[in-house]
C-alpha cells in the first residue's frame, strides 16, 4: 500500500523529531558533564551550572525542534503511523551514546534496534490513510460521538482512581500507578494535539479555525493533559529506575494512544483485516525491540550479567519494589560493595 501525500508528510516529520529528540539527549548529557567537570557539582546532587553551559541550551533547542516537528507530524498523519515511530529516538539515542558517550551498546540492544526498525517499516507500509478534514468542527463531531465519549468518559474515572485512592498508598511503591496516570492522560493529550495540529494547518491555510470555541477547547485539554503528564512522570522518574519507568511508559501510552485513534478518528475503517493485523504486528515488534533495549542498557558494566553473579529478581519483584528502601535493604542483606552494586543495576532491568 503505498503512502498518501499527507501520511509522507507526516512520516518524514515524526522521523525528523525522532533525530532530533534521540540526539538532544546525548548533547543535553555532554552539556551536563561540562558543567560538572566546570563546577564540581552534578546536577542531580543540585547543581544548576549546567543552566550557564552553551551546550545544554542546544540540547534544549534540539529537543524542542523536535517536539514541534512531532506536534505538526499529527497533523499530517494518523496517530497509529507517527506515535510508534517515537521509539526511532531511543535507537539514536543508543547509537549516539555508543559512538559519542562510549556507553557500550549490548549485541541484544543492537537487536532491539534492529527490531524497532523491522517493525517501524512494516507500520509505515500498512499505515492507513486519513479522511481529510475540512474543519475543527468535523474533529467535534468525532470527539462527541458515544464510542470517543464513552472512552474520554473510562480514562478520566479511571486517572480519578488513580490519583485519589491508590497513588497515596502505592504510588511509592507500584510503578503502573504514575504511569498509569502519564499514559491514560497522555492519549487524550495526542487525540487534542491532533486536533489542534489540524486546526492551525488549516488556519495557515487561510481557513481561519481560531474563530471556533473548539479549538480553544482542544488548546486547553492539551495544557491540563501536559502538564499531568509532567507532574507524575517527574514523580514516577524521582522514585523508580528510568529503566523500569521508560518501556512501561512506552508500551503503555503508545498502546492507549492507537486505541484512541482507532475509536475517534476511525484510523481502521475501510482496512482489510490483514493489514490491521500486520500494523499491530509490527507495533508489537517495535514494543519488543523498545523494551530490549532498555533491558540490556549497561549490561557490560555487571559481571552478574556475563553468569557469575546471582539471579534476576522476579518482574513482579522489580515493578513493586522499585524505590530507594528496597535496594537499601537489599545493600544491608548482601555481602561486597561490588556484587550490591550489580545486583542493583541487574534489578533495574
Amino acid at each position: 500500500m503505498g503512502l498518501s501525500k499527507e501520511n509522507l508528510k507526516g512520516l518524514i516529520l515524526a522521523l525528523v523529531s525522532s533525530g532530533f529528540i534521540g540526539a538532544s539527549f546525548i548533547i543535553k548529557k555532554q552539556g551536563l558533564r561540562r558543567a560538572a567537570a566546570a563546577s564540581g557539582v552534578r546536577a542531580g546532587f543540585g547543581g544548576y551550572y549546567y543552566l550557564l553551559e552553551p551546550l545544554w541550551w542546544v540540547g534544549m533547542i534540539t529537543m524542542i525542534a523536535g517536539e514541534v516537528a512531532n506536534f505538526v507530524a499529527y497533523a499530517f498523519a494518523p496517530a497509529v503511523l507517527v506515535t510508534p515511530l517515537g521509539a526511532l529516538s531511543i535507537i539514536v539515542s543508543a547509537v549516539l551514546a555508543d559512538i559519542i558517550l562510549k556507553e557500550k551498546l549490548h549485541h541484544l540492544g543492537i537487536l532491539g534496534c534492529v527490531m524497532c526498525i523491522a517493525g517501524s517499516i512494516i507500520i509505515v507500509i500498512h499505515a492507513p490513510r486519513e479522511q481529510p478534514i475540512k474543519s475543527v468542527q468535523e474533529i467535534w463531531d468525532m470527539a462527541t460521538q458515544p464510542a470517543f465519549l464513552a472512552y474520554g468518559g473510562s480514562v478520566i474515572v479511571l486517572v480519578f482512581i488513580l490519583v485519589f485512592h491508590f497513588a497515596p498508598r502505592c504510588g511509592h511503591t507500584n510503578v503502573l500507578v504514575y504511569t498509569g496516570i502519564c499514559s491514560l492522560m497522555g492519549s487524550l493529550s495526542v487525540m487534542s494535539v491532533k486536533a489542534l495540529g489540524t486546526s492551525l494547518k488549516l488556519t495557515f491555510e487561510g481557513k481561519n479555525q481560531l474563530i471556533y470555541p473548539e479549538t480553544w477547547f482542544f488548546m486547553l485539554v492539551v495544557a491540563i493533559c501536559v502538564i499531568m503528564q509532567m507532574n507524575y512522570l517527574n514523580k514516577a522518574l524521582d522514585t523508580f529506575n528510568t529503566a523500569i519507568v521508560s518501556p512501561i511508559y512506552y508500551v503503555m501510552f503508545t498502546t492507549l494512544t492507537i486505541l484512541a485513534s482507532v475509536i475517534m478518528f476511525k484510523d481502521w475503517d475501510g482496512q482489510s483485516g490483514g493489514t490491521i493485523v500486520s500494523e499491530i504486528c509490527g507495533f508489537i515488534v517495535v514494543l519488543s525491540g523498545t523494551v530490549m533495549l532498555h533491558a540490556t542498557k549497561d549490561f557490560e558494566r555487571c559481571p552478574s550479567f556475563r553468569g557469575t553473579g546471582p539471579s534476576s529478581p522476579t518482574l513482579s519483584t522489580r515493578l513493586y519494589s522499585g524505590n530507594a528502601d528496597f535496594l537499601v535493604k537489599q545493600d544491608e542483606e548482601s555481602g561486597s560493595p561490588d556484587s550490591n552494586f550489580c545486583s542493583r543495576r541487574q534489578e533495574s532491568y
